[in-house]
């Protein structure tokens, strides 16, 4: 996948942005383990950053470049 400097830059941002909204998921995430939260919520908000660290995934894909063997 061929992408423009200004679509490679337009990714590293959101990949940068989206890593700090994984970190700040894990830390609220313990944060409601230590206050003993519902179960149900940390289920659902470890759910939401496994989806986070998908997109990250697909970001870091475009990012780097397969390399062809």
């Amino acid at each position: 996948m061929v992408t423009s400097e200004q679509e490679q830059a337009e990714i590293r941002l959101e990949f940068a942005r989206l890593k700090q909204d994984h970190a700040d998921f894990d830390a609220a995430i313990n944060a409601m383990i230590a206050t003993g939260c519902d179960p149900l919520r940390i289920q659902r908000m470890k759910k939401k950053k496994l989806a986070l660290k998908d997109r990250l995934q697909e970001l870091e894909d475009n990012i780097i470049p397969d390399i062809i063997a």
